[in-house]
């Protein structure tokens, strides 16, 4: 009985193709849409948490001031070379320790010239970043000690300033400070904020303290936890050293901050995680809308089709079958304009994924749950139809013209 209700259900669409097709547009749109939305978000999150995962493993930010959602920082000393040293020294599971100071300068070699962000550091920040090399050597002891002017250029440095030459063994400017260039980084590409890690020159420390910046300040620090050891123990062992040598009060707010990459990534995973929801949600009022249409279309098929409901009636077919026959063509519908939005929405989804360089990152639950979900629109806006078709008196209906 089944099998041949749906048959004349399919039979009763096709007849209408081109309304049955404007019918379920809205179910096409709103799957569609749902599964392009949630999707894109996937990906998005996906691209975040590789990029986050790029700079660092077990990583750690610590910055003088406070820093948050709804705050700037306060005017707070900043860190220096002892305090840097201290950390090194007085932290346990800490894999390494690496201060940062950073200034936009002009590297120029030869004819070729580019502004690119430059890095005082030691060898240390090239473990927390999981940082390899791609030539060269890193910084040796002496360098650092001394401040000598050696540079450590990333690959997008190299390409446009070096072209096809191996830049080892060269020496290039850094405003007026010439460089010697002892090592190029491995590329690790953009992140997802579109800033180009490869875009960089690392110098020792004390060279980028006193030819280009002008203090011995240092701005950030890095604090890489080592395998196995809970950064959440690191970061509280950071506070409490850092209060002790910065002489805040007990009761009194840090002077500065900590930030755990965990805590970032995760930040950011809930905050794409509600925009996706979010705009799904908004994207599955259109599963509503084509509901609506539906519950229309059938309504006026009901009044087309009143003699024939009434000819069915009058020769033994039961309330149920009439209401069972019209509720399946609605179900149909819904289920065609579902399968269709899948296939759209995944055709979508993908163009953006290349389009905006994200992974595409395919869910099945939620291709299951929109199919399960345009299945319930037709079942619940194609029932009232569906009943008024079989509460149909049939002597009235075999006189309707």
């Amino acid at each position: 009985m089944i099998r041949e209700t749906v048959k004349l259900a399919v039979q009763a669409i096709l007849r209408n193709a081109l309304r049955s097709f404007l019918t379920i547009l809205g179910i096409v749109i709103g799957v569609g849409a749902v599964i392009a939305m949630v999707t894109i978000g996937r990906g998005t999150t996906a691209k975040i948490t590789a990029d986050l995962a790029r700079l660092g493993t077990n990583l750690l930010f610590v910055a003088p001031g406070q820093w948050g959602p709804g705050r700037a920082s306060a005017e707070a000393r900043p860190f220096n070379a002892r305090d840097v040293a201290a950390l090194s020294s007085q932290l346990r599971g800490v894999r390494a320790v690496a201060p940062i100071v950073q200034s936009t300068a002009t590297a120029i070699f030869g004819a070729e010239s580019r502004s690119t962000t430059i890095t005082g550091t030691d060898n240390a920040y090239l473990l927390t970043q999981d940082w390899m090399l791609a030539a060269g050597r890193q910084f040796l002891e002496g360098e650092i000690r001394a401040g000598r002017a050696a540079c450590i250029i990333g690959d997008t440095v190299r390409s446009e300033l070096f072209g096809a030459l191996g830049p080892v063994g060269r020496n290039m400017r850094i405003n007026n400070v010439s460089c010697e260039v002892i090592g190029v980084l491995k590329a690790k590409g953009q992140t997802g904020f579109g800033r180009d890690q490869d875009d960089t020159v690392l110098m020792p420390l004390r060279t980028a303290q006193r030819r280009l910046i002008g203090n011995n300040n240092v701005a950030r620090i890095y604090v890489s936890a080592s395998d196995g050891v809970e950064t959440a123990k690191v970061q509280a062992d950071i506070e409490r050293l850092l209060r002790e040598r910065r002489k805040v009060p007990q009761g009194d707010e840090d002077d500065f901050t900590v930030r755990d990459m965990k805590q970032i990534l995760e930040t950011q995973t809930e905050t794409t995680g509600v925009l996706t929801a979010l705009l799904g949600a908004v994207a599955g009022v259109s599963l509503l809308v084509g509901g609506i249409g539906i519950m229309n279309i059938m309504l006026v098929s009901v009044t087309e089709r009143t003699r024939e409901i009434g000819i069915r009636l009058a020769i033994g077919a039961q309330e149920s079958q009439v209401l069972l026959q019209f509720l399946v063509e609605a179900v149909v519908l819904s289920l065609f304009g579902g399968f269709i939005g899948i296939l759209l929405g995944l055709g979508l989804a993908r163009l953006a994924a290349a389009g905006m360089r994200l992974p595409f990152v395919l869910d099945p639950t939620i291709i299951v749950i929109a199919f399960s979900f345009s299945a319930l629109v037709g079942i619940v806006f194609g029932f009232f139809p569906a009943r008024r078709a079989a509460h149909l008196n049939p002597i009235e209906a075999l006189r309707h013209e």
